[in-house]
């Protein structure tokens, strides 16, 4: 799955994530973009993009989003809080419909 990872967590998450192809979105080029914007230059690359902001689901309709949505909903965005999150996650991807919204954790 091609997976966007968010500014909201440690980009070296995405080396826990070696079943997926995983850009973070400076790399893209897209630092500071708002979420709406950012969706919508994410969709036609990515299937999913994954956040900690907690508030994008409220920010942005989970029925007309572009991509997959998944939260990360851990206690801290430090890399200690996140990763024991990612095997729900792996399990989340493999069911995770097009278009649709998840909160892991």
């Amino acid at each position: 799955m091609r997976l966007l990872l968010d500014e909201s967590l440690p980009r070296r998450l995405r080396g826990y994530l070696p079943n997926h192809s995983v850009k973070t979105v400076v790399e893209m080029g897209w630092g500071g973009i708002t979420n709406g914007k950012l969706l919508a230059l994410a969709a036609g690359q990515f299937d999913c993009f994954l956040t900690a902001d907690k508030n994008l689901p409220y920010q942005q309709n989970p029925a007309t989003l572009p991509l997959s949505l998944v939260v990360l909903d851990a206690r801290s965005n430090e890399l200690s809080y996140p990763l024991p999150l990612v095997p729900r996650l792996e399990q989340t991807l493999i069911n995770l419909s097009p278009c649709s919204f998840e909160r892991v954790g």
